[in-house]
């Protein structure tokens, strides 16, 4: 269970970024919970001073194809930083762990491969409540949180 509101930040504490350029590749597989946490991470960049024009967004089918769209972003796009936004809520069977960890393994395997940041934003609950909880719900937003993360992440790539 989230300890603090996710959408809360100093905003005296985030770096300068107004020239950065991001990336946001959002699974289209449970999509208002996704719409929300994009519409979070949005705003907060376009709030810490990044351009419209600086934010390119792609969908894509499922969490499990954020791997292959953070990628191919990484190798066609100038950006500072990648946000992979997803949702997975468990179901009867095994495939929530297997998506889960394939996740979560891919996007720790670009950070490896790639000089460029991708920041996880992947929801992973037990029921669809708790994803609306973290998506702008009462527990506030992890888009927000993400989007701060890429920032200073962002920040730790620039000379």
């Amino acid at each position: 269970m989230a300890t603090t509101n996710l959408s809360d930040y100093d905003k005296a504490t985030i770096p300068n970024s107004e020239n950065f350029r991001f990336g946001i590749v959002v699974s289209e597989w449970n999509p208002d919970i996704t719409e929300n946490l994009y519409l979070g991470a949005e705003k907060t960049l376009l709030e810490n001073g990044i351009l419209k024009e600086n934010i390119i967004r792609w969908n894509v089918p499922g969490s499990f194809e954020l791997i292959f769209g953070c990628k191919r972003m990484l190798e066609t796009q100038r950006l500072n930083a990648v946000i992979a936004i997803g949702n997975v809520i468990q179901g009867e069977t095994k495939h929530f762990d297997f998506v889960c960890d394939g996740v979560t393994q891919g996007i720790k395997d670009l950070n490896i491969k790639y000089d460029i940041p991708v920041v996880f934003c992947l929801l992973t609950d037990n029921t669809k409540q708790q994803s609306i909880d973290r998506s702008g719900g009462k527990h506030g937003n992890k888009g927000v949180e993400c989007a701060i993360a890429a920032i200073k992440m962002a920040a730790l790539t620039t000379f």
